[in-house]
């Protein structure tokens, strides 16, 4: 049932979209004097059906959307709540976080000490040569 007011629905807004783009401008928008009055919906009793038609197809729309969202809600509301996705409420043991500006030393290597050189630097001047 759902489905089929659903469609009607898509029915009822392209038809009331239809009708309000055959109805004859009555002001100057866009530049457009009002239109031809030879048209095909130049006479008076034309206009009124179709400014019926429009009030018609809009009252039914109303109406459907009304229906329809108190058909979903409905259908929709549920009084379980689904708890699969819920998350643990022990929090995991992480590793402690890796020091950004410790370079390579919080990797295990200890960095050697300040007055110690490396026997084959060639800045110190104290390397093996």
């Amino acid at each position: 049932m759902f489905v089929f007011l659903t469609v009607v629905q898509a029915l009822v807004a392209a038809a009331l979209v239809g009708v309000i783009l055959m109805q004859k401008s009555e002001g100057g928008g866009l530049g457009t004097g009002g239109g031809n009055p030879s048209g095909l919906m130049s006479a008076r009793g034309a206009a009124d059906f179709m400014t019926r038609a429009t009030s018609v197809l809009a009252v039914l729309f109303v109406v459907l959307s009304i229906v329809l969202a108190a058909m979903a809600v409905d259908t929709n509301s549920a009084g379980d709540i689904d708890t699969s996705l819920e998350r643990n409420t022990a929090p995991a043991a992480s590793p402690a976080p890796a020091d950004p500006l410790a370079g390579s030393a919080g990797q295990g290597d200890e960095p050697a000490p300040a007055g110690d050189a490396p026997a084959n630097d060639p800045l110190s001047g104290s390397g093996a040569q």
